[in-house]
């Protein structure tokens, strides 16, 4: 027992080189998917999760089921994607490549055409995202867009923005400058006494 907990049943490399190749093609995978495949998850994309990583599992660990094998095959994704992910923030080419640009779904308004369908995205995904964001619906919105991490963000028209503190101080200021100046007025009115 104790022997295969701990003893390697295939090469080493061999087993990092498995669980490179299998990242790369999960990473290729996602990335033909689409942002979509990243945004907030159904159902279904969940079910796809499950199942992709039950389907991997095999070509990550090969004929190995020791402890050792599979410490080995954590250490390499950790290592792998922290390496890509200091890669990407580095160079906006590569991050481009793999992780792809963001698509504005609405703009002023109104929908883009084409931008839900090529994003495999229903409307009422982006009215919840529009919600979320302090919007009522898709007039209110100056600009969307679908980052490439899965992210909607979502900027309202100036006129449908909550006000900010700043907002209500500056307001605040300008009230009490009106009421200095009708309080002055209203002194300048007064008959002598």
């Amino acid at each position: 027992m104790w022997h295969d907990l701990a003893v390697v049943q295939i090469p080493i490399v061999e087993k990092i080189l498995r669980t490179v190749a299998v990242y790369a093609l999960v990473l290729v995978l996602f990335r033909v998917a689409g942002k979509r495949g990243l945004a907030q998850l159904n159902t279904f994309d969940m079910v796809v999760v499950f199942l992709l990583s039950n389907v991997v599992q095999n070509a990550i660990i090969g004929n190995d089921n020791s402890l050792f094998g599979g410490a080995i095959g954590a250490v390499t994704l950790i290592v792998v994607n922290s390496a890509v992910t200091r890669w990407l923030a580095r160079d906006p080419r590569a991050a481009r490549l793999l992780e792809g640009t963001p698509t504005t779904v609405v703009r002023d308004g109104r929908l883009v055409p084409g931008a839900l369908h090529d994003l495999a995205l229903r409307p009422s995904e982006l009215e919840h995202a529009i919600r979320v964001q302090n919007g009522d619906s898709v007039t209110d919105v100056a600009r969307a867009r679908l980052e490439p991490d899965g992210q909607l963000l979502v900027t309202l028209k100036a006129s449908e923005q909550s006000a900010t503190r700043s907002d209500v101080e500056e307001l605040r200021r300008r009230l009490e400058t009106i009421e200095r100046l009708l309080t002055d007025l209203a002194d300048d009115r007064r008959p002598p006494r």
